[in-house]
C-alpha cells in the first residue's frame, strides 16, 4: 500500500536532487570559464604558449588554488 506522504518524499528528493545538480553544473561552468580567462590572459601578457598551457591545466584540475596561484606568479604591467 502506497501513502500519500511517500509521494512528497520522492518529490522533495527530486526538488533537493535537481538543486544539487544544477549548482554541480555552475561550479563546472564556472570552472571552464575562469580556467579560459587565464589561459587567455596569460597568453595576452606575452608569456609562451606552453606556459599559457600549463596555467589552463591548473586551473582547470585545482580551481581554487590554481587561480590563486596564477594571480601571484602573474606580472603585471
Amino acid at each position: 500500500m502506497i501513502y500519500k506522504g511517500d509521494y512528497f518524499k520522492v518529490i522533495e528528493f527530486f526538488g533537493v536532487f535537481f538543486i544539487f545538480m544544477t549548482f554541480i553544473i555552475i561550479l563546472f561552468l564556472l570552472n571552464i570559464l575562469t580556467s579560459i580567462w587565464a589561459y587567455r590572459d596569460s597568453l595576452r601578457r606575452g608569456n609562451s604558449k606552453e606556459y599559457s598551457l600549463i596555467v589552463l591545466l591548473g586551473t582547470l584540475f585545482f580551481p581554487v588554488v590554481g587561480l590563486i596561484v596564477y594571480y601571484v606568479i602573474r606580472h603585471d604591467s
